[in-house]
């Protein structure tokens, strides 16, 4: 058995979750004037499992300097949410283009 601490962890982690900063970032840069207003006033929801790492959403929001929460149930919000966009697949054709 051997014992890894959380520090061990991050830094491990550390390039990978530089990316996933990059990538926010690089979206925000291209989204739509009217979706960025949105986004400024309720913030970034992360989903996943890896929402659920310790101090990603305080490590993205110091980044973008933006309100960041971490949906209920991250594990499942996708799936949802992908389950809500089929039911009502008419309200978002423009993402199936």
């Amino acid at each position: 058995q051997i014992t890894v601490s959380y520090t061990e962890i991050a830094h491990c982690l550390d390039k990978s979750i530089s990316k996933i900063e990059e990538a926010i970032l690089k979206a925000l840069e291209i989204t739509p004037p009217e979706l960025s207003a949105d986004i400024y006033q309720t913030g970034i929801y992360l989903t996943g499992g890896g929402a659920l790492l310790r101090g990603l959403d305080k490590r993205v929001a110091a980044k973008t300097k933006l309100p960041v929460h971490v949906a209920e149930d991250p594990l499942r919000a996708v799936v949802r949410g992908t389950g809500t966009a089929l039911k009502n697949i008419g309200n978002f054709k423009f993402l199936m283009q």
